[in-house]
């Protein structure tokens, strides 16, 4: 099966993000992609970290879940992007990423679990965050949903292995900073080596963001990536691959703990 990254800097304004999806979308469609994925918020951007993002939410049967529908069914493939969803509070909202059909169907929605709460900034005062694991099917290949932040935190992928993913999406807005781009580079692939799995990473760029988006393969190689521009990466996923590197390199069977939950209330 074939994925299709896109990069770009989301802002506070709806419609011109959903442009920047269709045009970069158009722009991946003469390769025929199964799956394209589109950053963290990529509906609306976190903008100033004390700015409530509860006022931008939108329900997962909104406005612009119905314009990924749309996308999906014109592209033939799944889309995968981030929004802010209502979560009943007028305060603060989940952190979501939904994955669309081409039929217009919602395969799946993820709320980040894990907030934000590191390198200055505070997630959880604008944001809810979920409490369970998402693994959609695209392409005969089951994928589990990742949000940024989540990739610092290696149970959630092995718990989303446990559940049967081969591999990993990830929507990102991976903030810049000291050493920030190298963590994220090294995480994806980390996360890629330890589940022998594909991991598909997309991320924003621009001022506020690290970019680098990339799509790895279960050795931890990079098949396709982006640096820091605005655009569009390509790249195919092989279950045979998988296969035979779970076969070399069989480190999920030799497992000695399993995952469990904490109870954080």
């Amino acid at each position: 099966m074939r994925v299709a990254l896109l990069q770009f800097a989301a802002s506070q304004d709806k419609a011109e993000n959903l442009a920047t999806i269709r045009e970069l979308a158009r722009r991946a469609a003469p390769s025929e992609p199964d799956l394209v994925v589109c950053p963290e918020a990529s509906m609306y951007d976190f903008g100033a970290a004390d700015a409530p993002l509860a006022p931008a939410a939108e329900p997962v049967d909104g406005p612009f879940v119905s314009a990924l529908a749309d996308l999906a069914g014109e592209l033939g493939a799944v889309v995968v992007a981030g929004m802010f969803e209502t979560a009943g509070d007028a305060d603060r909202a989940y952190n979501t990423v939904v994955a669309v059909t081409p039929d217009g169907t919602l395969a799946g929605a993820y709320r980040k679990i894990h907030l934000y709460d590191a390198f200055g900034f505070r997630e959880s005062d604008r944001l809810i965050a979920g409490d369970d694991c998402c693994v959609i099917e695209v392409g005969g290949l089951r994928w589990g949903l990742v949000t940024c932040y989540d990739l610092r935190f290696p149970e959630l992928g092995r718990a989303l292995v446990d559940a049967g993913a081969q591999a990993l999406v990830v929507p990102a807005a991976w903030v810049h900073g000291p050493l920030k781009e190298d963590h994220w580079t090294t995480l994806v692939r980390a996360r890629a080596i330890e589940n022998t799995c594909y991991v598909a990473a997309a991320a924003q760029c621009g001022p506020s963001y690290s970019g680098r988006s990339m799509l790895v393969d279960p050795m931890g190689v990079v098949v396709t990536s982006l640096g820091e521009q605005v655009g569009v990466c390509v790249g195919d996923v092989e279950p045979e691959r998988i296969a035979e590197v779970r076969r070399r390199n069989p480190t999920l069977a030799h497992r000695r703990f399993r995952v469990a939950p904490r109870d954080v209330s």
